[in-house]
Formats: C-alpha cells, structure tokens, sequence
C-alpha cells in the first residue's frame, strides 16, 4: 500500500475541496434529485387517483422522504462519499480520519442537509462553510466528515517538479545504491502531489521520506536545506542517472571502422626518494553559488537539528 493514497480514501489530508467545486456539485445533485422526483411524483398521481386525499397525502410524503432524502444517503454510502456531482466535480466525502464513510455518515448528513440545503435553500449550508475552517456544513462537522479533492490534472499528476537550481548536480556522488525502489515511489509520488497536500501534512511526509533516504545512503543532508527541496534533489539525481544508463553505449562495444589505439604500458610507481618527482597537489575546492546552503555540515551540528532538515521558506 502506498504511503501517500489508501485503496478507499485519501489518507494524507488532501486539500478541502472549495466552496464554488462544493456548490456545483450541490447543484448537480439536486438536478438529478429533483428530476427524478419529479417523474415519480408523476407516476404516482396516475397511480393514486383513485385515492382518498390522506392516502395520497402519505404517498407524497413517503416519496419525498425516499427520494429527496433516502436516495443521497444509499448513493453515498454504496460509493463511499462520491455522488454524482461530486464525481463530476472530482470530490469525495471521507471522514475526519481520512477513511472511507459509511452508513452512519451518510445518514447524519442527509438528515442535515434537509434543514440546511432543502428546506433553507442551501442558506444554511452556505454560511457554516464560510464559517468553518476547511469548509465544513453542519452535516459535516455532526458527522464528522470531511469533502476533500480526489482528481488531480494527469499534466500535473505526471510531471516531478525539479529541484532548485542551486541543488542541481551537489548529489552526484551520492550512493544510492541501497534505495529501494517502494522509496522512490513514495518519493515521487510525494513531489507530483505536493500542491495538492495539507501544508503541514506534507511537511511531514517529506521529512520522514527525507530522512529515510538519508539513512539509506549514509551521508549527512546539506544543511539548511528544506525537506522537500532535498527529495526534489536526490529524484533527480536518480533520473539522470538512469537517462544516463540508458542512453549509454554499451561497455566494450567497439565502433565500426575505429582503428584500434596501441596499448599504453603502464609507468612504474615512482619512488619517494627521487627528487625529480614533484609531489602531487589536490586541485583547489570549487566554491558552492552564492545564496546556496554549504553541502555537509558537522556531526555536532547535524545531529542538533530534530530532522536534519531546514523549515520550508
């Protein structure tokens, strides 16, 4: 199972879906609602003429309470949160935990939503949205329910965002070896997905999936470097590194009509004691761009830090 999506709901806290998505798939609901019950209540005066006036009255009743109210709740708990305009709309009623809802839910917010949307024209649901922090009505807070974004543009859903410039090309001697590949899925996943995830929410998730990719490869983050910048960093790292393996020439494979170069001997070492040998001088270190965090950092410092990784900007 991944970590960032269950196979029923959305676990991570997705972003609440906004009042205008809400709103038009409010409407579309009750479009189809109402047509429907339109059409029944038609079918039943044909049926009920012959009837006395309370026996009609009933009927009436019973098909508003079964259509306007019974059907939202069977449609929403048969598909777990999704109606049809929220299909439409690319929303999803899950509850507060990030499972999926049941009949319970359901049933709390039809009861509700006939106070707040039927009978108050949608007055009531209106004003406790704006209200509420992450847009909730009152169907959702007594249920304990959340509306929440599941579609995601396939442009954005499949596009790994790169990592800043200044981190471009500081992991090429990283080893990543050990990696497995349940981590760079994760990884990946987290970076396509990122705008769309509660902010403290994904802050999390990338420090755990940062520092595991430390702890995989052994070798201390730059300091003062976000946790999602640094993830954006090593997944590319690893992109280039598999474009590079896989448009590589194969290794030992000569080029047709290349005239072989004759084999170089190889030079004694030479000796210490010889005085014609200059000692070999290191090149000098190549200063990071300015503006960038330094690559490394002390033991003492690293180990200071709670996550090892610098607060977003």
């Amino acid at each position: 199972m991944s970590g960032l999506v269950t196979g029923d709901a959305v676990v991570l806290g997705l972003q609440p879906a906004r009042l205008p998505s809400r709103a038009l798939a409010v409407v579309i609901d009750l479009v189809a609602v109402w047509a429907v019950y339109l059409l029944i209540t038609l079918g039943l005066a044909v049926a009920t003429a012959s009837l006395d006036e309370a026996a009609v009255m009933a009927v009436s009743v019973a098909s508003f309470l079964l259509v306007l109210v019974g059907a939202p709740i069977a449609v929403e708990t048969l598909s777990h949160g999704r109606s049809l305009g929220k299909l439409a709309c690319g929303l999803r009623v899950v509850r507060d935990d990030g499972g999926p809802i049941r009949f319970r839910h359901a049933l709390v917010r039809g009861a509700m939503g006939v106070v707040e949307i039927l009978m108050t024209f949608g007055v009531v649901a209106l004003i406790a949205s704006l209200v509420s922090e992450r847009g909730r009505r009152l169907g959702d807070v007594f249920a304990g329910t959340l509306v929440v974004r599941e579609r995601i543009p396939a442009a954005r859903a499949s596009a790994v965002p790169p990592p800043p410039p200044w981190l471009v090309g500081r992991f090429t001697g990283l080893d990543l070896s050990a990696v497995p590949e349940a981590l760079w899925l994760e990884a990946r996943q987290y970076l396509t997905r990122s705008r769309e995830l509660d902010p403290v929410v994904g802050r999390r998730l990338a420090e755990r999936l940062a520092d595991e990719l430390v702890a995989r490869t052994g070798t201390p983050p730059p300091a003062g470097v976000p946790a999602d910048a640094y993830l954006a960093g090593v997944v590319a790292e690893r992109q280039a590194r598999d474009a590079r393996r896989a448009f590589a020439p194969p290794v030992g494979g000569a080029v047709q009509g290349a005239v072989p170069s004759p084999p170089v001997p190889a030079a004694s070492a030479p000796s210490v004691a010889d005085p014609l040998v200059s000692p070999t001088v290191a090149p000098p270190a190549v200063a990071p761009p300015a503006g960038a965090p330094p690559v490394g950092g002390s033991s003492a410092e690293s180990g200071a830090r709670a996550t090892g990784f610098a607060p977003p900007a």
